[in-house]
């Protein structure tokens, strides 16, 4: 098997209403917009699908809608979900729902199984890379999330895996989630997450989709960035700023930089003023993330006036500056710990 997964065939849950019908050889046309309807509202076979025609259903009954299952659910006291999804190959990925104070819920989807990227504070990264996922296996996260307790009105590609480095798929997920024939999700409510995989943020500035993007920053000096985030070594913080500039200046939008502080590491003065220093001139709104505990890791908590300090800086230097709701960890859901029930990414058992 290729890590791309290049041969498998997408379910009907990664096609667009047009695409269905010609997978799926329905006439006329407009079937595929049915199929996709009801995938969309929660069907799970066709025989489901009543305003198909009788023929219809019956030469396609025992194919199946989905090319995934879950296999473990894990809710805690917050209201946080977390799913372990077992893919057709065997692999599995995490999916999250989060629920914030005043009921608004957010799916957390993963774009890869595994991931390459390796970012010394995040689970994910230790867990090796398998593949990237592909748009059924995206939005059918999703699916499996709003069978649980209605559709999330909002979307963070900030699962496990980088989603720039499958972007194609990322790409037609959200056709697919923002489509208003469908789940009709508004693309102002989708975000994309990157830890700076620069040649994909130019790739999203010229060629879309216009939805969110945030960036996970979290050291604003080479040296210390180089030794958390290898990306680093790659795109370093010049290449990054010069591209999120880039990107501003196509979209217009303000862009999110995610800060996972650690207590010892990048939790000092220095460290925030060296970030306020670097967002200059981007107009950006900072999400500073107290590091979530994750068994292993050579890392700690900060302390609450550590991090208070740090905003401090950035609020006095004139740069929005909010707090990440420590929603999920009673699942391991939060930030950094997703992976914790899979092993590794190679969780794979040959199941053909």
């Amino acid at each position: 098997m290729s890590q791309e997964h290049t041969a498998r065939t997408l379910a009907p849950t990664g096609l667009l209403p047009q695409e269905i019908a010609e997978a799926l050889a329905l006439r006329p046309a407009f079937r595929g917009k049915q199929v996709f309807k009801w995938i969309c509202s929660g069907a799970l076979s066709f025989e489901e699908m009543t305003d198909l025609p009788a023929a219809d259903r019956a030469r396609l009954s025992g194919r199946p809608l989905f090319s995934s299952a879950v296999s473990e659910t894990l809710e805690s006291d917050d209201g946080s979900v977390k799913l372990k999804i077992r893919l057709s190959d065997g692999a599995a990925v995490e999916a999250v729902l989060l629920t914030d104070a005043d009921g608004r819920m957010t799916a957390c989807l993963s774009t890869q199984v595994g991931c390459p990227m390796g970012c010394a504070f995040c689970k994910t990264g230790t867990l090796g890379f398998l593949r990237n996922l592909g748009t059924d296996e995206i939005v059918e996260q999703y699916l499996h999330l709003a069978a649980i307790r209605g559709r999330p009105s909002n979307i963070v590609y900030m699962g496990m895996g980088e989603p720039l480095l499958n972007i194609d798929a990322v790409r037609a997920s959200i056709a697919i989630l923002s489509h208003p024939d469908g789940f009709c999700v508004s693309k102002r409510k989708i975000t994309i997450s990157t830890c700076g995989i620069v040649p994909g943020i130019y790739d999203l500035a010229d060629n879309g989709p216009h939805v969110r993007l945030a960036i996970s920053l979290t050291a604003a000096t080479d040296e210390l960035r180089n030794s958390l985030m290898p990306v680093n070594r790659t795109w370093n913080l010049a290449a990054l700023k010069e591209a999120l500039l880039y990107y501003q200046s196509k979209s217009g939008d303000r862009i999110t930089l995610e800060a996972a502080i650690m207590g010892g590491e990048n939790s000092d003065i220095a460290s925030a003023n060296a970030m306020a220093d670097w967002i200059s001139p981007i107009s950006a709104q900072v999400n500073v993330i107290p590091w979530n505990p994750v068994e292993g890791l050579p890392y700690r908590e900060p302390s609450r006036d550590a991090v208070r300090a740090f905003e401090e800086v950035l609020e006095k230097r004139g740069i929005n500056t909010v707090r990440r709701a420590r929603r999920g960890r009673g699942v391991s859901g939060a930030c950094g710990q997703l992976g914790d029930t899979l092993g590794a990414a190679c969780d794979y058992t040959d199941e053909d």
